[in-house]
């Protein structure tokens, strides 16, 4: 099947996707980005088999944000779910790729082979209230268990501060080029999101000199990721190597 037709780069998108369906592409004119809307699973042929698959995908637990009247919640963003999290994740077609790292592991852990396990450390010393403390990725190669720790709870952050929120399950860029890091994953390879969101993950190869293919079923995540990936391009080599500049010591400190 050949590959999709891209985006022009200058056509307009809306903020809402309106207009946009299931075959959309958008290709930057750099050649390191390439964005599809559409199922991943569906399209996998275009993706190369020594691709490096690091994603947070729906993990089938029916996530929804609570209005903003819910102690804890604070964002409406999301309350109508995420496509596809109201089934059961199957991890299987990522597994044997090269390198695969997958968020919310211990939700379909029973579905995974061996491999080991990072963890994100979300509130540092501790939390309560209805915040996860910490999330858990799986990653289909053996070694000891890592942990990142990365404030990231609500409005309090270690980074990324005073910008909106683009997701309901958004991830900090700074620990998606972590995974990479742990992940050994080497410059100038290619990193695929199946389920890229709000493309965090995107962002942080962009930042660490990779190249990136990202897939979103939704409309509104596709046009919003577009557009946040054309922000970061346009500031050419800008963050290279200097992702929210104490990614380094952040890495180090979580050995």
């Amino acid at each position: 099947m050949p590959a999709l037709p891209a985006i022009d780069v200058d056509s307009p998108v809306t903020a809402a996707g309106q207009g946009l369906a299931s075959g959309h592409c958008y290709a930057s004119s750099c050649g390191r980005v390439t964005l599809y809307l559409g199922d991943a699973v569906e399209l996998r042929h275009l993706i190369p088999t020594d691709a490096a698959i690091i994603s947070d995908p729906p993990y089938g637990i029916a996530h929804k944000r609570g209005k903003c009247s819910d102690r804890g919640k604070g964002i409406s963003l999301g309350a109508a779910g995420i496509i596809g999290d109201n089934k059961a994740f199957d991890p299987s077609p990522w597994v044997s790729y090269p390198v695969a790292l997958l968020w919310g592991a211990n939700w379909y852990s029973d579905k995974l082979p061996p491999g080991r396990w990072l963890v994100w450390d979300k509130q540092e010393h501790g939390g309560s209230g209805d915040f996860s403390e910490a999330e858990v990725a799986w990653q289909n190669r053996q070694g000891a268990i890592k942990v990142f720790r990365h404030m990231w709870l609500g409005v309090q952050r270690a980074s990324q501060v005073g910008e909106a929120r683009r997701h309901p399950t958004e991830k900090p860029v700074v620990l998606m080029a972590w995974c990479m890091d742990k992940a050994k994953v080497p410059a100038g390879a290619v990193v695929v999101d199946p389920y890229m969101g709000s493309a965090s993950t995107i962002i942080a190869a962009i930042r660490t000199g990779r190249k990136a293919i990202g897939f979103e079923k939704d409309p509104e995540h596709f046009a919003n990721a577009v557009q946040r990936v054309k922000t970061e391009l346009a500031q050419g080599d800008l963050f290279l190597g200097h992702n929210d500049k104490d990614l380094a010591r952040r890495a180090l400190d979580s050995e």
